[in-house]
């Protein structure tokens, strides 16, 4: 390799190592506030809830019931009643609830529209109440979005 491409590419390694030193510190700082985040606790947690309504009465009917698992690193699973879900949450002060990005299967299903109603839940919810065995969702103005059941 001649000297002067020799000179001029050291200065060049030297950047792009340096650039990716600083993406990967940058990368274990997210991952390592993001695993301080999620260690989470509460009511809501190692349960599993089962739909009861959506909005304030309307039961849906689906051969198999749509329900989600709240693990303590903030993972979600669950069934929308059509197809499997899987995202993350985000619990927050005075019981403000967020669930992140709903990944879900794609499956065709003759209750798709209910399927579709349950995951339009969990993007809305914002705040949630707990009552013995139940499990409510509120919108960011308050309205009941759906109720769920606990499980055994």
């Amino acid at each position: 390799m001649p000297l002067l491409l020799r000179q001029t590419m050291i200065p060049f390694l030297m950047v792009a190592a340096l650039v990716l030193l600083v993406g990967c510190a940058n990368d274990e700082g997210s991952k390592k506030q993001t695993a301080e985040q999620k260690n989470l606790s509460g009511p809501l947690l190692g349960k599993r809830w089962t739909l009861l309504l959506v909005g304030t009465s309307e039961r849906l009917s689906f051969e198999t019931t749509p329900w989600f698992e709240i693990s303590p690193n903030g993972d979600v699973s669950g069934f929308d009643g059509c197809n499997p879900i899987m995202t993350s949450v985000t619990l927050g002060k005075n019981h403000h609830i967020e669930f992140g990005d709903i990944a879900s299967g794609r499956m065709a299903c003759p209750g798709m529209e209910n399927a579709r109603q349950v995951t339009e839940m969990l993007n809305s919810a914002y705040g949630y109440l707990i009552d013995h065995d139940r499990l409510v969702f509120f919108g960011p103005d308050q309205r009941v979005l759906g109720g769920w059941r606990e499980s055994n």
